[in-house]
């Protein structure tokens, strides 16, 4: 019997020949990633200080730090907190990331994506990473130990592979593909588990598409989601990679715990009802639902094809009066190319409010709305509170979705505008 993705990289990672899925294992991460957010990272490095005694990390060049919150800073406490970070990263010559984009995104974008890579964070949507055949795990608090220790613990998952086939219709992105393995599967369909994507659909798919399915993985209940690395996100990866590894790839006799087969070729564009990731509803059941704004941004949609379908729905046409129409890039690698394509001059004559790339919008820290008032978004959640007062409702949707909302000032069908 062969062996996943997942198990052949944790094997290399524990320093053993081969290991199988439920084997407990010390494993050493090739990169240990965060972003500063209060009772994260300034704990961490004082815990560090205070109870292991470690004034220094001994590998500097395995840990990553973003600043991507609290972007730019309000309080005179959140620029105490970047301050903290930035000297913490000084002192350790770990490398910061400051004001280049949402820390997942950027993350692939320097390097951190290294296909055969091992990678931890306390936040689960670095999951991203594994379009490029990168483990990527949200350790949640237990990445502490990543920080005190060469290893973590961990016991090796299952894996869930899901075999996508089909072809896409207009009007139908990689946001909707997502939220469709959510209702096909359940929300705890892959719980403690990987989500390994393959399929000729998956090696059709842009690799934008795929960092947006792999970054929601969590909402399925995995621990990660991963791609067998093709050439063409080989291509992206390995120029940037910060370590030379070996890509590896499932065995055709791997063992998986499920195996799926789903068509896309009839998916229809989905909105993901609040209050919860796992209400997933057609979009024809919400058309003509008012909304008050409207959010197209966020380490899952915010990239050149959401704003490629935003603009192509927007172009000569306004944003409807009344409505709040925030556009929010991924990096500023992603901003600057929009700008040349002309993306953001199209989106800005339409009405939207384009900001530059930070994860504030995405968890309500700015363009709050308050009760009663309802959104459309690409954000990672529509729990109560997400975007401002628990009594506003948040509707997840695709980019093309949220522009030809903001255009009706209900929820709209973007096909006709296509």
């Amino acid at each position: 019997m062969g062996y996943t993705i997942t198990e052949k990289i944790l094997a290399r990672a524990a320093g053993l020949p081969a290991v199988r899925a439920g084997q407990d294992i010390k494993a050493k991460p090739d990169f240990v990633l965060a972003y500063d957010f209060p009772g994260y990272t300034d704990v961490y490095f004082k815990t560090m200080k205070e109870d292991f005694g470690i004034e220094r990390v001994a590998e500097p060049e395995r840990f990553g730090i973003f600043i991507d919150h609290m972007v730019p800073t309000a309080t005179a406490k959140e620029e105490e907190l970047h301050i903290n970070t930035r000297s913490w990263c000084a002192e350790n010559n770990v490398p910061l990331f400051e004001r280049h984009g949402i820390g997942h995104q950027v993350a692939a974008e320097v390097g951190y994506a290294t296909p055969g890579a091992f990678v931890v964070h306390f936040d689960g949507h670095v999951s991203q990473l594994g379009t490029f055949g990168t483990l990527a795990i949200g350790l949640r608090r237990n990445v502490m130990e990543a920080f005190v220790s060469d290893t973590v613990s961990i016991r090796v998952p299952d894996t869930v592979r899901v075999n996508l086939r089909g072809s896409l219709r207009p009007g139908v992105m990689a946001r909707d593909v997502f939220h469709h393995l959510v209702r096909r599967l359940g929300p705890s369909s892959c719980r403690f588990q990987v989500l390994e994507l393959g399929g000729p659909s998956v090696a059709a798919m842009s690799t934008e598409g795929l960092q947006t399915i792999t970054g929601l993985a969590m909402f399925t209940g995995a621990l990660t989601a991963i791609v067998n690395p093709d050439p063409v996100r080989l291509d992206y990866a390995l120029p940037r990679a910060r370590k030379t590894l070996e890509p590896v790839s499932s065995d055709p006799d791997a063992h998986y715990s499920a195996v799926h087969d789903i068509d896309l070729s009839d998916l229809e564009p989905i909105v993901v009802a609040p209050p919860t990731p796992a209400d997933t509803r057609d979009l024809t059941e919400f058309l003509g639902l008012e909304i008050n704004a409207g959010y197209l941004g966020s380490c899952a949609s915010g990239r050149l094809e959401d704003l490629r379908a935003a603009a192509k729905v927007l172009e000569g046409r306004r944003v409807k009066t009344g409505v709040s129409l925030h556009i929010v890039p991924t990096s500023q690698e992603l901003m600057a190319a929009a700008a040349r394509e002309g993306l953001v001059s199209t989106l800005v004559e339409a009405g939207a409010f384009v900001s530059s790339p930070s994860c504030d919008y995405c968890f309500g820290r700015i363009a709050t709305m308050t009760a009663g008032q309802r959104a459309v978004s690409t954000g990672t959640l529509n729990v109560r509170g997400r975007m401002g007062s628990p009594d506003s409702e948040i509707y997840l949707c695709n980019a093309a979705v949220v522009a030809a909302s903001a255009i009706e000032g209900r929820i709209a069908d973007p096909r006709p505008y296509l």
